[in-house]
């Protein structure tokens, strides 16, 4: 049997994507005839997610694959997961494969918890007896044993994953890939699931694909790493070599305090259009002043706003939710003015996050890893308690900027 678990050449994804043309419901009509009988190539692009990648994973490797938002690792696993096709190139697969991408991939919703781990482990080609042999584990490792009968479609999104990943890791594949959806879980439950990715990759010598932001995770768990930048591999080594080479280039990246949405999604009823940072004080009483534009296309929507603070290695350091829910100017712009009390932080560089939805956890609008800003001062008395916390959160200050 070949030593490779994986292999791939020249493999390349490309999409077709449209632009429409400005212009009056005539326009769009005529348009719309002319384009029956001869075409406009000029409305459409062709875009490459991914580009002439080549590698090869051994059996019993744990690799990373990393990089920035739009680089292309999601589209990757996709193609090794064989949910999508490649556009160019080929890859070869020696083994069975098991993939958590997304929340409650492979489930059927109207199906129980039960129900649907038989069935994937049906998927994965085992007997029913070989599902049942391990069947108690898996319910014990994901924590749902008292949801067990009742249907995927009523799970929250940490219960989903939670089964999802103990399917996944415990019906003996030989190779594991894994998105960076974990970070859906609680942090305990993501402790447990690097130490049975760690398990399953060292003791059992499976295979194990990991695509995480946590750039600790991903050290402490793979050999080798993959960086991707702009759909094509940037670097290729070992997995320290890698994150270096990743984080160098995210410091010349062009992040900055400030960033304004080019075009606006007229489909969102609440959108992040800007986001501005500024950092005020002196450690250890920094304060972060986050200004937030916002559009809203509906009127009486319950929102509230979130922020997640990361360290430039995508490390989460705390998210901070004010107290008071933002007041929405609807049909028009609004701005935001959140401050919030920093905790004792390390000079370098850190990124914020931030993320609108309603009380009933839907997302409007997320925007990840916008802005930065630079701590350049150590904290000077660990004593100082400069913050104060709420069921476990920084709690800032909003209020509306007319």
């Amino acid at each position: 049997m070949t030593n490779t678990a994986i292999s791939v050449q020249g493999l390349g994804k490309n999409y077709i994507i449209g632009h429409k043309k400005e212009g009056d419901f005539r326009h769009a009509i005529g348009n719309k005839l002319k384009n029956i009988f001869k075409p406009d190539a000029s409305e459409k692009e062709v875009f490459w997610a991914l580009k002439d990648i080549d590698f090869e994973i051994k059996h019993g490797e744990a690799v990373g694959i990393i990089g920035r938002n739009g680089a292309g690792k999601s589209t990757l696993l996709k193609i090794l997961s064989r949910i999508t096709d490649p556009s160019t190139g080929r890859f070869e697969i020696n083994g069975r494969v098991s993939s958590l991408l997304e929340v409650g991939t492979g489930f059927h919703a109207e199906l129980s918890g039960r129900e649907n781990i038989y069935l994937n482990g049906t998927i994965l080609g085992m007997k029913r007896a070989e599902i049942r042999q391990k069947f108690d584990e898996i319910v014990d490792f994901s924590g749902v044993e008292k949801f067990l009968d009742t249907p995927v479609k009523h799970y929250s999104s940490g219960m989903k994953v939670r089964l999802a990943f103990s399917v996944a890791a415990h019906l003996e594949p030989e190779i594991l890939i894994v998105d960076e959806v974990l970070a859906v879980g609680d942090a305990e439950f993501q402790k447990k699931c690097l130490g049975k990715m760690d398990q399953v990759s060292k003791n059992e010598g499976r295979t194990v694909i990991f695509v995480s932001h946590n750039m600790g995770a991903v050290q402490t768990l793979c050999q080798n790493g993959i960086f991707l930048l702009d759909g094509r591999i940037n670097f290729h080594d070992t997995i320290d070599k890698t994150i270096q080479e990743y984080l160098g280039s995210v410091k010349h990246a062009t992040t900055s305090n400030s960033w304004i949405k080019e075009k606006l999604d007229t489909k969102l009823p609440l959108e992040i259009v800007g986001v501005t940072v500024f950092v005020e004080g002196k450690q250890p009483m920094h304060k972060l002043r986050v200004i937030t534009k916002l559009n809203s296309n509906t009127r009486h929507l319950p929102a509230f706003i979130a922020f997640n603070i990361y360290s430039i290695e995508n490390v989460p350091i705390f998210q901070a939710i004010p107290t008071e829910k933002p007041f929405i100017n609807y049909n028009k712009e609004t701005e935001i003015d959140s401050e919030i009390v920093l905790p004792p932080l390390i000079p370098g560089s850190y990124t914020v996050s931030v993320w609108v939805g309603s009380h009933y956890s839907d997302t409007f609008s997320w925007e990840k890893e916008r802005v930065s800003f630079e701590i350049d001062t150590s904290p000077i008395s660990a004593r100082t308690q400069p913050h104060s916390h709420k069921n476990g959160y920084i709690v800032p200050h909003s209020k509306l900027i007319t």
